[in-house]
């Protein structure tokens, strides 16, 4: 990100600030399930106050509604735990994304305050990449700097990435700089040995990762569904499953005590490790246990650069964490698709809008 503009770049003192996050979070009865998205912004909400920011309205998208208004996905749980999060902080909620209702809470927020506006995805003009759309947005909240710190969403063209670089500068918030920053790493210069440590469900994610790194990791290996499906070793480097737990009916839902200390002994030698993809059913306690060791292995070993991508594998690592908080990992990404994306070699639109310095 050193050629890009970020947020340390953006006059902000007096300013109102407009920032996309990715709170497109889990909900349970009405409520956020996981924080770790939300957690995940509040640096950039954090250094807008310090920076004496005037206001700061924050627009995001939760599930898929497909343009039309989902009660269930409507943001405001969100506001209610944001609220939680920044103690002190005037934090409000206004059910849309532009017009009168929208100008008249920004006009009665207060100085240093927070406002998260409505579901963006219940309007067709945010997958649209419609440029009148996300005007209307800028227009009704009289915003003046744009700040992009939805990594998640970096790899989707949509008007709150993509279209709004037309109205506004665009600089990248610290979420999506370190996410950036700590990817570039693995891709020009990563502190060897380094793992890529792979698996889940889906091949076709894999299969251009695998076809990128070959050549530029020191070991690769293969966990989940895609080595119980026969995946083969294109390289040398390339470690593929080899036995399995399986359930009463013989299908193989997890990765063995012989490919598990592999993974691990290749873990422990190494000095970079990128994970993505669980390495079994890992929702079913019973076939948790190669992704349950092998997740220790990086949280219990400080000196391993570790960098965890994927929602299942993160909200897994989440999940540990909370049982235990000793474990501790260099990245926990937020955006599985945008990372991968971008460690494909794929160009990703919400980036390449941020103006060079």
């Amino acid at each position: 990100m050193e050629n890009k503009l970020t947020l340390r770049d953006a006059k902000v003192r007096n300013q109102i600030v407009l920032v996309r996050t990715d709170y497109n979070v889990p909900l349970q009865d009405g409520q956020v399930a996981s924080d770790f998205r939300i957690r995940a912004s509040l640096p950039t909400i954090n250094y807008l106050l310090e920076h004496g920011a005037k206001k700061i309205v924050l627009i995001s998208h939760l599930g898929r509604p497909e343009g039309k208004r989902v009660k269930e996905l409507s943001l405001k749980p969100v506001a209610l735990k944001l609220a939680e999060l920044l103690p002190g902080v005037p934090v409000d909620f206004v059910d849309d994304v532009s017009g009168p209702d929208v100008e008249d809470a920004v006009s009665h927020l207060k100085n240093g305050g927070v406002l998260l506006l409505e579901n963006l995805r219940f309007y067709p003009g945010e997958e649209k990449n419609d440029e009148d759309f996300i005007r209307e947005i800028i227009d009704s909240t009289s915003a003046s700097v744009y700040v992009q710190d939805g990594f998640a969403v970096i790899h989707r063209a949509h008007a709150s990435t993509s279209a709004v670089s037309k109205n506004l500068p665009v600089y990248a918030g610290l979420l999506l700089e370190k996410e950036i920053n700590a990817l570039s790493r693995v891709m020009e210069s990563p502190e060897r040995p380094f793992m890529l440590m792979l698996g889940g469900a889906k091949v076709d994610d894999k299969a251009p990762l695998i076809e990128v790194f070959k050549n530029k990791a020191d070991a690769i290996c293969i966990g989940g569904k895609i080595a119980t499906d026969g995946a083969v070793a294109p390289a040398d480097n390339i470690y593929i499953a080899e036995d399995f737990d399986e359930d009463s009916e013989g299908n193989k839902l997890d990765c063995g005590p012989v490919s598990t200390a592999h993974f691990v002994e290749t873990a422990k030698t190494s000095k970079t490790v990128v994970w993505n993809g669980l390495l079994g059913k890992a929702e079913d306690i019973a076939f948790a246990t190669s992704s349950t060791i092998f997740l220790k292995t990086l949280g219990e070993s400080p000196e391993i650069t570790s960098i965890i991508l994927g929602g299942d594998t993160t909200a897994f690592a989440e999940e540990a964490i909370e049982k235990d908080n000793s474990l501790k990992f260099s990245l926990l990404s937020t955006g599985g698709g945008a990372a991968l994306e971008f460690l494909g070699g794929n160009s990703l639109p919400g980036l390449e809008v941020i103006e060079n310095k």
